[in-house]
């Protein structure tokens, strides 16, 4: 269901010719920034996968990928929904060493996804994976990872506000971390998205961290697929956006699972049928290396730092008819 929040007086602060060149200028320093913070090598990625690879990435379980037939082969092939598991494979098929990785732009389709001003069917993102050693599977390493990847979005936003000072945004560098269960207990009464609205508000810059588990609620903050990150090891980067008055996710991302962990949360998920996947039955044998990785969305990060309203302002999909009507009408350029 199309959900629309329509901003009081809103006002773009750039016209769209102005906002297409800006969006240029941010990709090209983001990817630089985040490359040099992380060690990251750029690669190709694809658009499709097999289905029976295990590959693609199915999310909170629900989700459709969008699949095709391939004319020559008599196969089929799926859209990703995201590069997870692809870019583990990667590492080990092109051989990099531990403390190197690699990043490339992610094109997804998610037909399932709600609309709203931050959610589109259409997905990019910049994507990335390191390899890690065994003794770097720890919290300690997930927040120095966290704090380097705000580090590169800052100095972003630092760049982007020099060449363009109409913009007026203030992002914070100091990263409060919370976990998902310490903020139900801060706020039991209050739903999950409520819960990271009001710590948002006060924090600014935020990593909420261990996503997938069942709270003692009951209920999870927030589902993830059970084979890519580990529940205990993950999080979210948040930041709060001033236009829109919320928090305002920017990257999913965690240490990977182990064989210990994949066993474990294939288990809880109920999803055993997946393990004789090739991809699953190499990692639950050992042999692929030890991960750490995660999407940062590029639409999000632009809508952020051009203080956009929707995310339709910054990149080209397709809307349902009471969004294009209520965008016009608010004065928002949908592209």
């Amino acid at each position: 269901m199309s959900k629309l929040v329509l901003v009081e007086n809103y006002q773009p602060v750039l016209p769209v010719y102005e906002t297409q060149k800006a969006i240029g200028v941010i990709k090209r320093l983001f990817e630089d920034y985040l490359s040099k913070a992380l060690n990251l090598k750029r690669v190709s990625a694809p658009l499709f996968v097999e289905p029976q690879s295990g590959l693609n990435d199915d999310l909170n379980g629900v989700e459709r990928a969008v699949q095709f037939e391939i004319k020559e082969t008599g196969t089929n092939a799926a859209i990703v929904h995201s590069l997870a598991k692809w870019k583990r494979m990667a590492l080990f098929n092109y051989g990099f060493p531990a403390g190197e990785g690699i990043y490339t732009d992610m094109n997804a389709i998610r037909r399932d996804e709600e609309m709203d001003n931050l959610h589109s069917i259409y997905v990019d993102q910049w994507d990335w994976e390191i390899i890690i050693e065994k003794e770097s599977r720890n919290e300690e390493t997930l927040k120095k990872t966290v704090k380097a990847i705000v580090g590169a979005i800052c100095d972003t936003a630092d760049k982007i506000k020099q060449t363009y000072p109409a913009l007026t945004f203030d992002l914070s560098r100091e990263v409060k971390f919370i976990t998902t269960q310490q903020l139900e207990d801060l706020y039991p009464q209050m739903t999950p998205k409520e819960r990271e609205n009001a710590y948002l508000k006060e924090h600014k810059t935020v990593f909420i961290m261990q996503i997938g588990n069942i709270l003692k609620s009951g209920v999870k903050h927030d589902g993830r697929a059970p084979d890519y990150d580990d529940w205990t090891l993950n999080g979210d980067i948040m930041f709060w956006n001033d236009v829109l008055g919320c928090a305002f996710e920017i990257s999913s991302m965690g240490i990977r699972v182990d064989s210990q962990s994949l066993d474990a949360q294939l288990t809880k998920a109920g999803c055993d049928n997946r393990r004789n996947l090739p991809f699953h039955k190499m990692l639950l044998e050992g042999k692929l290396p030890l991960t750490m990785g995660g999407g940062i969305g590029q639409s999000r990060l632009c809508m952020l730092l051009l203080q956009k309203a929707h995310i339709g302002e910054v990149q080209v999909s397709v809307w349902n008819e009471e969004t294009v009507k209520g965008c016009t009408a608010a004065g928002i350029k949908i592209l």
